[in-house]
């Protein structure tokens, strides 16, 4: 059983645009809560990778991980996740290497399988050249980025002698963590004796997600990295003083993710008081109740709630946050609310203070 005392928080941020906000306004809004964050005593900061996206303007999280770190002193930063299919497994290896020199422990690299766009955004991110055999390459790409970041290419191996890092001599590396919402991912995470961190926040993944982590334990191989399985459960989260004022602070995103997965879009998060009044057709209605059913919304007691019977479910007390809503103080303050009803906001106030 997870205790309360277990519980770590991770943020999982998205850099989510506002209808009349800006893509700039989201990233430098990103920095300012992974710095709100931090004095709320959660353990990392991780920043999400989209493309030709109207909702969220990260697109380059190894440049947005550089502005979060140099503006904290104690979290750790990473990526939730680099999209490997899009890159080399040197170039990225080269990316979180310099991020690591300047950061020493305190960057994580996440790695996903999915294009995190469309598929003709996903084509446009490697023309004109062909893009991998996602099935056939993805295992590879994540053997040779280890290596690159953790003493080298072995001898036989085609690109031997070749460093991720000039000089070929490094102290540490980034902490890789495999991402995913399938069993893919997470028996791979568990062949190569990765982390897994699994997308519960999807929204269609949460009924399934435990057998997933379940699976990932068992094929579990101990690796130079890590000696025991190590499971990361992310879940969307919105929390208010009052459940109807989370509720209004959720149609933003609800609807969001309705529309954007039928092919329309609002350009952005829409106010709440347009959210609650757009016109739905039952059906549409019934499918956005579906696909959110697994959010957990309300006061700070049902959220503490809702947070503890997930981590029961998946067996970890390492759990992400998702929150997304259209007003930035608000999505502040319900990160503080959680920390502060999971006990965290204290306990980090109580070891600095000790300092």
């Amino acid at each position: 059983m997870v205790k309360i005392n277990d519980i770590t928080l991770t943020v999982v941020d998205q850099s989510p645009i506002r209808k009349g906000g800006t893509p700039s306004d989201a990233l430098k809004e990103t920095v300012e809560l992974a710095c709100h964050v931090e004095s709320e005593g959660y353990t990392r900061f991780w920043v999400s990778e989209h493309h030709n996206s109207n909702s969220f303007s990260g697109t380059s999280p190894e440049i947005l991980i550089g502005q979060i770190a140099a503006k904290t002193r104690r979290i750790r930063v990473g990526s939730g996740g680099v999209m490997l299919s899009h890159y080399s497994a040197l170039k990225v290896a080269e990316q979180f290497s310099v991020l690591d020199s300047f950061y020493p422990g305190r960057i994580d690299l996440g790695i996903g399988r999915a294009p995190g766009s469309d598929r003709r955004t996903a084509a446009a991110l490697t023309y004109p050249r062909p893009q991998i055999d996602i099935s056939n390459d993805f295992p590879q790409m994540i053997e040779d980025l280890i290596r690159f970041l953790n003493g080298g290419i072995q001898r036989g191996h085609p690109l031997e002698g070749i460093n991720s890092h000039p000089g070929g001599t490094k102290t540490s590396a980034p902490a890789i963590w495999l991402l995913g919402s399938s069993d893919y991912s997470a028996r791979l995470a568990g062949k190569l004796g990765l982390p897994f961190s699994f997308a519960d926040f999807f929204g269609n993944t949460g009924d399934y997600g435990p057998q997933v982590t379940e699976i990932y334990r068992k094929q579990f191989e101990p690796s130079d990295f890590l000696e025991q399985p190590k499971v990361n459960v992310s879940l969307q989260v919105i929390c208010a003083p009052t459940e109807s004022e989370a509720q209004i602070m959720s149609s933003s995103r609800n609807l969001n993710k309705m529309l954007s997965t039928i092919g329309l879009s609002t350009n952005g998060l829409i106010p709440p008081e347009e959210a609650v009044a757009w016109p739905l057709e039952k059906d549409l209605k019934e499918y956005m109740d579906q696909s959110t059913k697994t959010y957990i919304d309300g006061d700070p007691d049902q959220v503490k709630e809702g947070i503890l019977a997930a981590s029961e479910r998946y067996a970890t007390g390492d759990i992400g946050i998702v929150t997304n809503c259209y007003d930035f103080e608000q999505r502040k303050k319900s990160y503080s609310l959680v920390s502060k009803s999971l006990g965290l906001s204290a306990k980090h106030n109580s070891e600095t203070n000790n300092l």
